[in-house]
């Protein structure tokens, strides 16, 4: 058990290793695609890096890397740049490399012609340019190549390792055991053969008010005069760099130099020789072998390791102290006090000396949570979980055991006294003898008292995030706390901070102030409307800064800090964008921490250590965007590049398009955000993306200008890239398809015309003859109606004509029925003469042909033609048997026609026997119904 104890204090006292560094990204070969070994970095004038990884050129915009195989598939060791022209040297092999239409690179080989007699085996190890002037280096040779007149030049240059040196004053090489030569003119002239500059290898070379600083191999330094005689530099960092490989070096533009060694990645030593820090795989490196080392044009340095890439951010407002063994823990609080500086952990109390290379210590005695560090008046109070310590260099003294201690203020002006909050309430600390005590919890509260300001000088108000806002009067004995009034919480993730006069209480939708005069707590519509915009909204706690009368934050993405104008007047809110790497690491929500450590400079706590930012080196660089790739994409085959210069014409089968643009910015605190917008078919800009690439799909026929811009760190990149073309008609929508259209539209117009014309005509005939049908019906019926009508009326004269016959008939056969009936009693009369007389008058009117005829002409009335029809069938009748015919159609018996014929009945018999003898009718016909049937 006491082993075991002793082994956790051991650990507890061993320091944290990490140290304060500037920002580093590394690049493994999975993020690029390539092999492990980096040789040589170079910068084009675009702003894109160059790497020689072994089989192949390497080239990176900032969002993608891009793989050029080596001409011969060897390793590419040399690399440099003129005038955006690329220029590589491998095995047996030199060229260059031009960019094409498509935004790649084309290979240009220089040793296939018979000019450049190649040595077996030679190997190209270093470029130099020098005004028109390439110069091509192996370990034996340096080809010298004319970009105006195209011709070479070959110097012997035997050497241990290659490496071509280009200062002010001109370029330099290193003859192996001859001393170092200065090449003008094409030619070589000693500058130095003093034994220590050509007995060991050379690996830097710079110049400085016309003398030459030479750095060799072993880490040494040496100075060459005048006349070539090399002294040894004695600098302040010999004792860092003692019994180091190096293996590269460069001097960055502010004078200072990196050291790249085989084994312990590299070293920053000042241009007056002293040490500033060593970076190597332990702290944040790819690989410890650092074989090339180049400062781009924003002095970002690059590393190209033996196993992958790394870029430091040199000049970046940000470093990092990276927990990575998590002994640290997450960062809750820091303070700089008395030339050390403080970190307050949920591990416990940490200190180190301020700019020393040593690295944090736990204060034995606050193992645990640290919630606050507070300095009043030159005094530094630890709030703890445990209570509060008073802290002395990497001492602490346990000053109160009340638990929870959140935040201490003063009292009024009273120097002597402290209000602190704490997990169930306030309590008080006194300052008896010049030291500090705790004396008492004030009575009347016991809630937990994590933010807390003084609004007058014995009244305060305590903000609790779930309980609300309490106003309290502290009594003249600091003993006890009366609730004035008190209101429900507003929101979560609230807070209440002291902002210059003014008291501000915040929550997760608004920002409210305490009026100075009645002491109601009120919307500030102004502040609301700052924090929480449409682009950004507030999510964090408010922050203090008294040092500065700063009031930090942070929202989705970026750090914001609230302060006055020039004036002083009027509230003004900055912003710094953060990537979203950093957002994620700010440790616990609510408990986010801003700490300012010196002028400008501010220390941010994260969940695996902190950041420092440095406002004085913000600013604001301009950057462009470039358009890098543009190609066709298909779903059954490989994408296929399109020239990047002209205005291209696509297929409508092409209709899908791949774009990729990039801006060249290598920060690791810096994010790029990319825009785009499709001009004919979107009318706005897309929304704000950190892809740098787009596939447009099933794009319509038409003219397109394709457009992109990004906003790098907040800023808008200068220029936005745009690119037109026109997607081509499909054949259904060509121009001949159009016209075949139009011919057929026409066509057929004049066929469905024709066709509709001919149908209305035919409706229109088939309505005529319908009409003409209806008409031809309605006058069929109507006459058929008129012939009912005519028959009816017909009907009814043959029934009066019939009725008229029958008077007539019963008339004329009462009237001979009658007579006859006078006729027989006058012939039985005695006056004979009288009675002849008598008889022969009724005898005439019997026989009366007047009679005869009303009779005829009220038949022929009533049966119409009879008497026609049968003259025309029997022409042989006489009127007698006209007659008879008639008396018989009236179906009239032999002894009703009798009167009518005064004859005898007997002797109508007769007359009908000879009847039917003249109409030559068969014995067994009816005569009357012959006669009925005419």
């Amino acid at each position: 058990m006491k082993f075991h104890i002793f082994l956790f204090f051991f650990i507890c006292l061993l320091p944290i290793f990490g140290q304060e560094l500037p920002p580093i990204k590394n690049y493994t070969p999975i993020d690029y695609e390539g092999e492990n070994q980096n040789w040589a970095v170079a910068q084009s004038n675009s702003g894109h890096l160059y790497f020689a990884n072994n089989s192949s050129l390497l080239e990176f915009d900032g969002e993608e890397w891009n793989t050029y195989p080596s001409p011969n598939g060897s390793v590419v060791r040399a690399l440099a740049i003129s005038k955006n022209v690329i220029y590589t040297g491998c095995y047996m092999e030199f060229g260059y490399w031009t960019r094409n239409r498509f935004g790649g690179l084309d290979y240009h080989s220089l040793t296939s012609t018979k000019e450049v007699p190649l040595l077996e085996d030679e190997q190209f190890w270093n470029i130099a340019t020098i005004d028109d002037t390439i110069l091509f280096q192996s370990l034996r040779r340096i080809y010298s190549y004319s970009l105006k007149d195209k011709s070479f030049k070959i110097h012997e240059v035997p050497a241990s390792k290659a490496k071509i040196f280009e200062v002010n004053s001109g370029v330099y090489v290193q003859k192996k055991n001859e001393g170092i030569f200065k090449v003008t003119g094409g030619k070589l002239f000693l500058r130095s053969d003093s034994d220590e500059v050509a007995q060991k290898s050379l690996v830097g070379l710079f110049e400085e008010d016309g003398a030459l600083f030479c750095v060799m191999e072993d880490a040494n330094f040496y100075k060459i005069d005048a006349n070539g005689k090399a002294k040894l530099w004695d600098i302040p960092a010999s004792a860092q760099l003692e019994s180091l490989s190096l293996y590269s070096a460069t001097r960055l533009k502010n004078g200072n130099f990196i050291l790249g060694t085989i084994s312990d990645g590299i070293y920053h030593i000042s241009s007056e020789g002293g040490f500033i820090q060593k970076i190597n795989q332990r702290k944040g490196l790819n690989n410890n072998t650092v074989l090339n080392i180049f400062e781009d044009r924003e002095s970002n340095l690059w590393l190209a390791h033996d196993n992958g890439i790394s870029v430091l951010n040199l000049n970046s407002p940000f470093k990092e102290y990276i927990d990575k063994l998590g002994a640290l823990g997450v960062v809750y609080t820091a303070e700089r006090f008395n030339n050390y500086l403080y970190l307050g952990t949920n591990q416990g109390l940490f200190y180190k000396p301020l700019n020393a290379k040593t690295d944090f210590t736990l204060i034995k005695g606050t193992e645990g949570q640290v919630w606050n560090l507070i300095n009043i008046d030159g005094t530094l109070f630890c709030g703890h979980n445990n209570g509060t310590f008073l802290v002395t260099e990497d001492r602490v003294e346990h000053i109160s055991k009340l638990p929870g201690t959140w935040d201490l203020k003063k009292i009024g002006k009273n120097p002597n006294y402290l209000i602190q909050g704490n997990y169930n309430g306030l309590s008080i600390l006194r300052k008896t003898a010049g030291k500090w005590e705790y004396v008492q919890k004030l009575e009347g509260f016991d809630i937990s008292s994590r933010f807390f300001e003084f609004y007058d000088s014995d009244k305060l108000i305590v903000n609790n995030e779930y309980k609300g806002l309490f106003k309290l009067q502290l009594n003249t004995t600091f003993s006890a706390l009366k609730l004035i009034e008190s209101e429900p919480s507003r929101g979560y993730g609230s807070s209440l901070v002291r902002f210059f006069d003014d008291i501000l209480y915040t929550t997760n939708n608004a920002v409210y102030k305490l009026d100075k005069e009645n002491h109601d707590v009120v919307l500030d519509t102004t502040l609301t409307t700052l924090f929480f915009n449409a682009k950004e909204k507030l999510s964090s706690i408010l922050i203090p800064d008294g040092n500065a009368d700063r009031l930090w934050s942070f929202s989705d993405g970026s750090l914001r800090y609230l302060g006055l104008d020039k004036f002083g007047s009027k509230p003004t809110l900055k912003s710094i964008l953060l990537p979203k790497f950093l957002s994620n690491r700010l440790g616990v929500s609510g408990f986010e921490n801003v700490n300012n450590i010196s002028k400008e400079a501010y220390l941010i706590g994260t969940s695996n250590g902190y950041v420092t930012l440095n406002l004085a080196k913000i600013n604001a660089p301009t950057y462009r965007i470039d358009l890098t790739e543009v190609a066709k994409e298909y779903f059954d085959k490989p994408t296929e590049k399109v020239p990047l210069d002209s205005v291209m014409y696509f297929k409508n089968s092409e209709n899908k398009l791949f774009f990729s643009y990039a801006v060249p910015q290598y920060h690791k605190y810096t994010d790029v955000k990319y825009q785009y917008k499709l001009d004919g078919f979107h009318d706005n800009w897309s929304s704000w993306s950190s892809i740098g690439h787009i596939s447009l799909e099933n794009l319509p026929f038409g003219e397109y200008s394709f457009r992109a811009r990004a906003i790098v760190g907040g800023t808008l990149t200068e220029n936005t890239i745009s690119y037109n073309f026109e997607i081509g008609r499909p054949w259904y929508w060509s121009y001949l398809a159009i016209v075949l259209y139009v011919l057929g539209f026409i066509l057929l117009s004049f066929l469905v015309h024709k066709r509709y014309k001919a149908y209305y005509k035919k409706q229109q005939d088939q309505i005529f003859t319908e009409n003409k049908r209806k008409q031809k019906q309605k006058k069929v019926k109507t006459q058929k109606a008129l012939m009912k009508l005519k028959n009816e009326k017909l009907k009814q004269e043959i029934e009066g004509k019939n009725r008229e016959l029958a008077v007539s008939t019963m008339s004329i056969i009462k009237k001979n029925e009658f007579l006859n009936a006078i006729k027989d009693q006058l012939k039985a009369a005695d006056n004979v003469t009288q009675i002849k007389s008598v008889i022969k008058t009724i005898d005439k009117n019997i026989n009366n042909e007047d009679d005869w005829k009303f009779f005829e002409t009220a038949f022929n009335n009533a049966d119409k033609d009879f008497l026609k029809k049968i003259k025309e069938l029997h022409p042989d009748l006489t009127s007698n048997d006209l007659r008879l015919c008639a008396y018989l159609r009236l179906n009239l018996s032999s002894k009703e026609i009798a009167p009518l014929l005064n004859i005898s009945v007997k002797s109508v018999e007769v007359k009908r026997y000879r009847l039917r003898k003249k109409m030559e009718l068969p014995h067994e016909n009816s005569l009357t119904e012959h006669i009925l049937s005419i």
